[in-house]
């Protein structure tokens, strides 16, 4: 098996068919496997997948466990050489997955790589691009909602200027879209840290990624829709926040300042 993709559902039966369909479409070539996650969706998402696709792969959990939570569930499961996570808002292109696994065959060093995600419209989305490792400061500016009246104070932490058509190195990626190599999935045992719910996971594992001595790469020319986190959209703010709060503190006590 080249490829499982893991891909954790909420509350997201207007994107997770499409997305099921884009990555047979991606798969051409490829001895690939799904497997689907669902984090107690109560919006029809589970009986689409399960009437759509009713051969795939599907764990249901009635209380929500996290994206972490899930996708580690998930990849103690799969059989593939590499772990794609990918969300249910995602569009993979046809045949995409074939030259991405062919990088990063030719690329060992590489622990973890993304693509280039694009909106609906094909433009690279620098809300998705990747990032700086995070700083207390800068995520301290988020938290405040300074950025609204001081842009320039994300610049560092947002790679202002980056090149969106240069393959290279980066600090971390999106957990939106991650391909995973197996040999890091089994050096660390497990995808994500647990003590994350959501929020920091991605970052986390890029940076436990590093500190194995593995690179994380983002690689422009396969690229992949992001219709950017409408089931998480749903949540409210405050619940956000608590969040965001929460894996911040965890983030920065593992890590330091």
């Amino acid at each position: 098996m080249e490829v499982s993709v893991l891909t954790v559902t909420s509350n997201s039966v207007d994107y997770i068919a499409g997305q099921i369909f884009s990555v047979s479409e991606a798969a051409r070539g490829l001895a690939v496997e799904q497997l689907i996650a669902d984090n107690a969706s109560d919006d029809g998402t589970i009986t689409a997948i399960r009437q759509k696709y009713p051969d795939l792969a599907l764990t249901v959990y009635k209380a929500n466990r996290g994206f972490g939570a899930a996708n580690n569930d998930l990849a103690t499961k799969a059989n593939g050489r590499y772990f794609l996570l990918l969300n249910p808002d995602m569009k993979m292109m046809p045949g995409s997955l074939s030259p991405l696994i062919a990088w990063a065959d030719a690329h060992p060093g590489a622990g973890i790589v993304s693509c280039k995600l694009v909106d609906k419209n094909g433009n690279f989305n620098t809300k998705t691009s990747p990032r700086h490792f995070p700083t207390i400061f800068d995520q301290l500016v988020i938290l405040l909602k300074l950025p609204h009246f001081f842009p320039s104070l994300l610049d560092k932490y947002l790679m202002k200027g980056f090149d969106s058509e240069k393959e290279q190195p980066v600090d971390a990626v999106q957990g939106s879209f991650m391909l995973v190599r197996r040999e890091l999935y089994e050096k660390l045992g497990r995808l994500f840290d647990p003590r994350f719910f959501i929020w920091f996971e991605d970052v986390d594992l890029c940076r436990e990624a590093k500190r194995l001595g593995y690179g994380v790469w983002y690689v422009p020319s396969v690229s992949c829709v992001d219709f950017e986190g409408r089931s998480f959209a749903q949540r409210a703010f405050y619940w956000k926040q608590l969040q965001f709060i929460k894996s911040m503190f965890r983030y920065f006590l593992k890590w330091g300042l």
